[in-house]
C-alpha cells in the first residue's frame, strides 16, 4: 500500500527518510554526501513522485521505493 507523504507528519517523514539513508547499502556513487544531503535528495524524490513510501501489511514494515522498483515488484510473480 502506498502512503501519500501528505498524510505523514513532517517529523515522522524526516525520521523515516533518515533511517532509510542510514541503512547499510544505501550508496550514492563515488562522491561522499553528508547525511543532510542524502536526506534532502530522498525528500526531493518523494516530493517529485520519483519515490514513494510503501507499507507492507504482510510484513508490517514501511519502506521507500522508487517508482521503477514499485513497478517491477508489482510485475513479479508471487512466490
Amino acid at each position: 500500500m502506498i502512503i501519500p507523504i501528505s498524510e505523514i507528519a513532517s517529523d515522522t517523514l524526516h525520521s523515516l527518510v533518515e533511517a532509510f539513508v542510514l541503512q547499510e547499502g544505501t550508496e550514492y556513487g563515488e562522491e561522499d554526501f553528508s547525511l543532510a544531503q542524502k536526506v534532502n535528495h530522498v525528500m526531493l524524490q518523494l516530493h517529485n513522485g520519483d519515490a514513494v513510501v510503501q507499507y507492507s501489511e504482510l510484513h508490517e514494515t514501511v519502506n521507500i521505493v522508487t517508482k521503477d522498483q514499485l513497478a517491477h515488484n508489482q510485475q513479479a510473480p508471487n512466490l
